[in-house]
């Protein structure tokens, strides 16, 4: 599966943005799927993940109640709603496929990432 994500870019804090992944492949709908991030020195961590139906979701404590993952089968696409951005959401972006879903988790498929989308919330 090829994954491209978009939307990404420079916003203050307060703002908002969204942004898309989008998928090849027929088997879009089977997939659950993640956004990941990794900022500069850290560590790639989970933000967020969705079933392959769309009907769960799960999120990392520090985005709840500010992002929202949500997906279009039809479209091959997922997307990721991002509001009230804080300095520390500043990140490169970017989407799984065909991982394992859990309830409160999401194990990433090691061979389905996509390129990343930069987001920069300043200050």
């Amino acid at each position: 599966v090829q994954l491209v994500e978009s939307g990404g870019g420079l916003v203050q804090a307060g703002g908002f943005l969204r942004l898309s992944c989008a998928a090849s492949g027929s088997t879009f709908s089977l997939n659950a799927m993640g956004w990941y991030r990794q900022a500069p020195g850290k560590q790639r961590e989970l933000v967020a993940a969705i079933s392959s139906g769309g009907g769960s979701t799960n999120y990392a404590d520090s985005v709840k109640g500010r992002f929202t993952i949500s997906r279009d089968n039809a479209k091959n696409t997922m997307y990721l709603q991002m509001n009230s951005l804080k300095t520390e959401d500043t990140a490169v972006y970017y989407c799984n496929a065909g991982g394992t879903y859990f309830t409160d988790s999401y194990l990433f498929h090691p061979d389905n990432w996509g390129q990343g989308t930069q987001v920069t919330v300043s200050s």
